[in-house]
């Protein structure tokens, strides 16, 4: 597995961010899935997010994280395009706004895995600066 990040400062503040972040609008604002369904599963306090492009299906699930500042996201089985994902989205104030951080580890799971996964975490970051881009396009 390759592990990527993406930083950007936000002008508004935590609260407004917190309310802009759905497990939903981080698949949008990533620009490759679209949303098919979104299921919230009660007790466990997370939800099931069924996304699709281009003949792809993936179920993601999303979990807040324990401070309420962030989401930890997964993609679950085998289906899907990569073998593995997994990303933590964290916002913290900062200077009047809002620092936002998505750290994603990928995996493509086919040979040379070297090779393999750097594509892979290349198209990711490329993924993650799209959805802080478009984040903060909305908030500003």
């Amino acid at each position: 597995m390759r592990t990527v990040e993406a930083s950007r400062f936000v002008a508004a503040g935590p609260d407004r961010v917190s309310r802009l972040l759905t497990p939903e609008s981080i698949v949008a604002y990533e620009g490759t899935f679209e949303v098919t369904e979104v299921t919230p599963r009660g007790a466990e306090g997370d939800w099931l997010v069924a996304v699709g492009a281009r003949g792809l299906d993936a179920t993601l699930r999303f979990e807040p994280l324990e401070d309420g500042d962030g989401f930890y996201y997964e993609q679950l089985g085998e289906e899907g395009p990569l073998a593995a994902m997994e990303t933590t989205l964290v916002w913290r104030p900062e200077n009047e706004g809002t620092r936002v951080t998505a750290t994603s580890s990928v995996s493509l799971g086919v040979r040379p895995a070297s090779l393999a996964d750097r594509i892979a975490a290349w198209k990711r970051k490329g993924e993650l600066r799209r959805a802080l881009e478009a984040l903060a396009a909305d908030a500003e």
